[in-house]
């Protein structure tokens, strides 16, 4: 586990880790992530902003957490027990959290994917010992082709698999109650006054949401949505708009169904970020900071950049923002570089 150290000095937050620990496997790393204060941001926006760095988990990213979570519970409750297949729909890092914990723990693991899934993405399953099976990315929710309904038609026919169903089971949400947001409140020690954080199931801004508003009520919980999500109409009016289509290819950020783990007595208020603007985010990020994060990650300092300008008479005094996976999941999609590498022969010319 990571240990750490906080005090405070003229108002900022210094925090160092201890690390000295010996684990017996991957499983004890996960949680426990380092929050790291983001100085250029900080200045830039006159206010405490700290990135919750969940990229230190084993397979790279925040999923980790609520696998191995939702695993722990049902292996607790006999509804997985050993030689069953987990499967799931997802065409994120919760497939590949779900086949790392499955190879990990000796169990088997089908997927369902898009199919405009990055070939790169679905080798990675594969190399887990992920099965993988392809839908079409155009189809509806409800559409028997869809991911979502191919992952329900295979648990239906064999008793022997075990749906662990992200977007609607309450161990997710669960395991940001009882993990994320309690880690958030111990390593601020109760100062956290805002969190910004992305949502596709939602889980994570729920679950956060719910444990630190039990702790301080006057925290706002911010979640950070694509255009054409029905996440943020949904939070505003309770309807779920069936014929919005989502605008973005940001991997994290919005979403076409309403999760289960989606709750929205726990958010306060749903920005719309801009995709170019997230990109951007996250690529000043690295520059400025030296901290490598995906797209929805700088979707999470868009939705803080726009949340200010909404609310210019709001004080934040400590804003944490959700970073949940790497930047080199990334590569070729939102990172290239603009220029080939040198060769040595042409210095000598």
């Amino acid at each position: 586990m990571y240990i750490f150290y906080l005090e405070m000095n003229d108002s900022e937050l210094f925090i160092s880790k201890s690390t000295k620990e010996v684990y017996a496997s991957l499983l004890d790393i996960i949680g426990n992530t380092p929050l790291i204060r983001l100085n250029h941001l900080s200045k830039k926006l006159g206010c405490d902003i700290y990135g919750k760095m969940e990229s230190y988990n084993p397979s790279g990213s925040i999923k980790d957490r609520i696998v191995n979570y939702i695993i722990d519970q049902a292996e607790k409750e006999g509804t997985l027990k050993p030689g069953m297949t987990i499967v799931d729909a997802t065409s994120g890092n919760t497939g590949l959290s779900i086949a790392f914990l499955a190879l990990l723990k000796g169990y088997k693991c089908t997927l369902t994917v898009k199919d405009s899934s990055a070939p790169a993405k679905i080798e990675q399953l594969q190399i887990f010992g992920a099965r993988v099976i392809k839908c079409p990315a155009e189809a509806k929710p409800d559409d028997p082709l869809s991911y979502y309904s191919v992952a329900k038609k295979i648990v239906a026919e064999d008793p022997n698999a075990f749906y662990l169903n992200q977007n609607y089971n309450e161990n997710h949400y669960l395991a940001h109650y009882n993990g994320l947001g309690k880690e958030l409140w111990e390593q601020t020690e109760g100062r956290i006054t805002h969190f910004f954080a992305s949502a596709s199931t939602g889980g994570t801004v729920s679950g956060v949401g719910s444990f630190l508003k039990s702790q301080n009520p006057n925290i706002k919980i911010i979640c950070a949505d694509s255009a054409g999500s029905v996440l943020k109409p949904f939070r505003e009016t309770g309807i779920y708009r069936t014929d919005l289509k989502k605008a973005t290819s940001l991997e994290g950020v919005g979403k076409d169904i309403i999760p289960g783990v989606f709750k929205i007595e726990f958010i306060d208020e749903c920005v719309e970020i801009d995709n170019d603007s997230s990109i951007q985010n996250a690529k000043d990020l690295l520059k400025n900071e030296g901290i490598f994060i995906g797209g929805s990650g700088g979707a999470a300092i868009d939705a803080l950049i726009k949340y200010k300008m909404l609310h210019p008479d709001e004080k934040i005094g400590f804003a944490v923002l959700s970073f949940p996976d790497h930047g080199l999941k990334y590569m070729g999609k939102l990172y290239k570089s603009d220029s080939p590498a040198e060769n040595a022969a042409d210095l000598h010319k």
